[in-house]
């Protein structure tokens, strides 16, 4: 099945949408596409074939986000735990995303049609190079899209993802490029393999699980969260649109959270500065008065925002490059 599912909703559906599209909608929505297995179980069907009716569901619900106005999903398709299982099952899982992507190579002209922009989250390292490649290529093919945003976490999990942001943080530091007093909880997320997308508003998880299995930790802090019992491949437009009922009543709740949240990061930031610039007046003695230390401040301030647009503008470059190297290379067979 194609990545990008064409088809208009039914009559019911477009009216559902229409009363939803009266509220507050979510504008990135996140799901843990859990229950390919039991539902292979529940249908004596082979597991690998599980899996493919799960990228068909996957197929199915981006049409259904497209014709809600969500703009970015973000997708749990392979965590670096999955690497504990059979080998056989591995080794499917890794067939069948290279089938995708290749089908998703074949797609060019429809993802260009629908902009839509491709990025793989995770450690692509972890995977066999013929499938870094075959990523690689659709990535750096899509990476100017910009209308619709498709996030596939491969080979992740959240805990991988803070300690590479924060190795990245301390590259920085060693080549000289940001000071260690320049590393911030802002600082961490600009590192994060999500860095260019917002947080999503709605996470959700099927199959009646109630954890995050090591899912966007960091960036669902402020998040609506909502656990549905359905098997990720038998789920229904009915069931996003509850979803979307439980984050339209908890919207307030969760925009104050979110605007708190920013306030105090503001505020932090710029404790941090100010005692960033008494140290370094310390033993030349303080700005004299009250305008010359706001002075100070406000040129040590600057010179962070730059200094940390350097590295990010820096650590951009690096990943890009990664991609790009990939991406020109001839797909191993």
């Amino acid at each position: 099945m194609s990545w990008i599912k064409e088809g208009e909703l039914n009559f019911l559906e477009r009216i559902a949408a229409n009363i939803l599209k009266a509220g507050p909608m979510p504008k990135h929505v996140a799901f843990i596409m859990d229950g390919n297995r039991r539902f292979a179980r529940k249908k004596n069907m082979d597991r690998q074939e599980g899996h493919t009716q799960g990228f068909n569901k996957l197929a199915e619900t981006l049409r259904w986000c497209k014709h809600l106005d969500i703009q970015e999903v973000t997708v749990y398709a392979f965590s670096i735990e999955n690497f504990k299982r059979t080998k056989d099952e591995v080794d499917g899982l890794m067939e069948l995303a290279r089938q995708k992507f290749l089908r998703l190579l074949d797609e060019m002209d429809n993802l260009k049609k629908h902009e839509v922009c491709i990025r793989v989250l995770g450690d692509l390292n972890m995977l066999p190079l013929d499938l870094q490649q075959i990523i690689a290529k659709a990535v750096v093919a899509t990476k100017h899209h910009n209308k619709c945003f498709l996030n596939v976490c491969f080979a992740y999990t959240s805990r991988y993802e803070i300690t590479n942001a924060v190795r990245e943080m301390a590259w920085g530091v060693e080549n000289g490029l940001i000071k260690a007093s320049d590393i911030s909880e802002l600082l961490l997320s600009e590192c994060l393999y999500s860095n260019n997308s917002p947080n999503p508003d709605l996470l959700i998880r099927t199959s009646g699980e109630v954890r995050l299995s090591d899912f966007l930790l960091w960036q669902t802090s402020h998040s609506c969260v909502v656990f549905q019992a359905v098997l990720w491949p038998e789920y229904t437009f009915w069931n996003l649109c509850e979803a979307i009922i439980q984050y339209q009543l908890n919207h307030k709740s969760i925009q104050k959270a979110r605007d708190l949240y920013q306030e105090q990061q503001e505020f932090q930031q710029l404790e941090a500065d100010r005692i960033c610039v008494a140290e370094l007046h310390q033993g030349n003695g303080k700005p004299s008065d009250s305008k010359r230390q706001q002075e100070a401040l406000q040129q040590y301030t600057a010179c962070r925002i730059e200094r940390v647009q350097d590295f990010l503008q820096e650590l951009k470059h690096k990943r890009d490059l990664f991609f790009t190297d990939l991406s020109s290379q001839v797909v191993s067979t």
